[in-house]
């Protein structure tokens, strides 16, 4: 490597900062919304704050809740049926909404008017139209809200946002991006990841999301003009391979999607995402700059991280050159323990929010838009109010 990227390379070296000290004189009051497998994360989170009481759930299951709490040693905790009785009932600072996506919206708009502090799962919810009513119960609340992207946390994603608003791409003008997985429909979980009217939308709402956080959070989240988008469920709908013959029957969202979206400052985003599909990744991402390019390679099961080595393909003097950029090693606290921190400390400083709804409804009005596009099977505007 020659002296020239070296420096280049040195420009982007992360800086480790001390971690603050968590103020424990008062704790914050907090209940967990659906018990399901993602929870199972927030609870081991919260568990790790000091300053953490965990005094709530709710499930629609009766007796999951109990079992919930009972398996991870919380003891004193009050259990409902439902988000909005416990809501009513229990003087809480905070909840985390782990429902599946159809659920969303209703359970995170009761908890703002309930002025409550929220974490929210991803993704967002299911339509654009949910999202625009979650932002205005929001604003209207005053209250932190937060989207639930750990991999926001993540040193080498924060390194692609690093890079990409140094500078040195020059400017952004193309941007591809997605993944998946060969097999990975998400049935282990049982079956609210596939059905419709739990899960509304399947990979574009799953793992898409993250892979669209990636990439727009590093241009500085432009808000999305057009979509064109393509959806399909092949491998969902057949009893040939899915995990259980009887779950083709039921399977009712999307196990591939892809879209063509333009955003504001001339960017084209060429976005894909699989569930499963015949063959192990659909490309890696790419940023392509004015003075630069970005490659960032994919992973064989897209879970919000990079699979290896960043390369910055760059001229200097004249010369085509390319500078590696190492994998960073994420030390201290894991991702999902600083998504729950940041969330703890964002309420207790007055935000703001770490995961702001202001750039996911933008990540949730490109899905809107692929899903409605796909429908129409043309191009289509995307038209968000102002909140």
């Amino acid at each position: 490597m020659s002296n020239s990227t070296d420096a280049i390379l040195d420009k982007f070296q992360e800086i480790q900062t001390e971690e603050t000290k968590v103020d424990t004189s008062k704790k914050l009051r907090v209940g967990i919304i659906g018990t399901g497998w993602i929870a199972e994360a927030h609870i081991k989170s919260y568990k790790n704050m000091p300053d953490v009481e965990i005094v709530a759930g709710a499930d629609l299951i009766p007796g999951k809740a109990e079992a919930f709490f009972k398996k991870f040693g919380v003891e004193n905790v009050k259990t409902f049926n439902s988000h909005k009785e416990m809501l009513d009932s229990v003087e809480l600072d905070a909840v985390s909404i782990c429902t599946y996506n159809a659920t969303h919206a209703d359970c995170t708009i009761y908890a703002l008017n309930k002025g409550v502090h929220v974490l929210l799962e991803k993704p967002m919810c299911v339509t654009l139209e949910e999202a625009i009513e979650i932002v205005k119960a929001e604003k209207k609340s005053g209250k932190v809200l937060s989207i639930g992207f750990q991999p926001r946390f993540d040193a080498n994603m924060q390194m692609i946002k690093k890079i990409v608003q140094s500078g040195v791409l020059g400017e952004v003008y193309y941007i591809q991006t997605g993944g998946g997985r060969r097999r990975g429909i998400p049935t282990p979980y049982g079956t609210t990841f596939i059905e419709k009217d739990t899960a509304g939308i399947g990979a574009l709402g799953d793992i898409g999301c993250y892979s669209l956080d990636m990439v727009l959070n590093a241009v500085g989240y432009p808000k999305p003009l057009t979509v064109t988008g393509y959806m399909s469920d092949f491998f969902g709908k057949s009893p040939k391979y899915a995990n259980k013959p009887e779950y083709a029957s039921i399977f009712g969202v999307d196990d591939f999607a892809a879209g063509f979206v333009r955003l504001e400052g001339g960017i084209v985003l060429d976005f894909r995402i699989a569930w499963a599909m015949h063959i192990d990744t659909t490309g890696d991402t790419i940023i392509l700059g004015k003075e630069a390019g970005l490659r960032i390679p994919s992973t064989e099961c897209w879970n919000g991280s990079v699979g290896g080595p960043m390369k910055l393909y760059h001229d200097v003097a004249g010369k085509q050159v390319e500078t590696v950029i190492p994998i960073i090693e994420n030390k201290g606290p894991s991702l999902f323990d600083k998504k729950i921190r940041s969330f703890l400390d964002a309420i207790k400083t007055g935000g703001p929010s770490p995961v702001p709804s202001s750039q996911i409804i933008y990540n949730q009005a490109i899905i809107d838009g692929i899903v409605k596009s796909a429908k129409l099977g043309r191009e289509i505007e995307i038209e968000i109010p102002e909140i």
